[in-house]
């Protein structure tokens, strides 16, 4: 498969099969990620992986606390269209995924967060390639997920990645068409 067909294909995924996936699979993905361009070739990121239950329970008990604080606060465009699309403030992904991937940058590298954010886009390519998905996941509440990470403060949580293999009936959000986002001036 292409890679326009790897990039056409993959969609956004919260519902996971408890089957675990290939650990080489991820390693794989991950390896992909790291050979994202960065600026001044800093390498910004740093992963976290977290496959203990125990654990993604009790992030998903912190991330979904923030959530709800979230949840209740919103209002006007952005409280009807979380309305329209089902979301809550549950997140189940986070412990029924088989893994979590966290992806941090390094806020004292200059374009970290741009950097990093490349990366991540190989990241999921190289996980539809293996027949994984993911969510990119941005929780409210950054710094008590960061807090119970425990690293250093220098790197700042950019996204949590469940990862698995995709029982998510839903089809993959409508795009654009080139038309719409793309103008050349000759």
């Amino acid at each position: 498969m292409n890679l326009l067909e790897l990039a056409k294909k993959r969609k956004t995924v919260r519902k996971f099969d408890s089957k675990i996936p290939n650990f080489e699979d991820i390693i794989y993905a991950i390896e992909v990620a790291k050979e994202a361009p960065s600026g001044k070739n800093d390498q910004p990121w740093l992963y976290v992986l977290i496959k203990d239950d125990n654990r993604k329970k009790e992030i998903r008990k912190i991330c979904e606390k923030g959530e709800k604080v979230f949840y209740d606060n919103s209002k006007g465009k952005l409280r009807e269209w979380l309305d329209k699309m089902g979301f809550s403030w549950e997140k189940p992904f986070l412990s029924e995924a088989p893994y979590l991937l966290f992806v941090y940058s390094n806020i004292k590298s200059p374009f970290s967060k741009e950097s990093v954010w490349i990366s991540i886009g190989y990241l999921l390519l190289a996980l539809e390639e293996k027949g994984l998905a993911t969510v990119t996941y941005t929780p409210s509440n950054f710094n008590k997920i960061s807090n119970y990470i425990n690293l250093s403060k220098e790197y700042k949580l950019e996204v949590i990645s469940p990862i698995g293999y995709s029982i998510d009936p839903k089809p993959k959000y409508k795009r654009k068409n080139i038309e719409d986002v793309l103008i050349i001036k000759e």
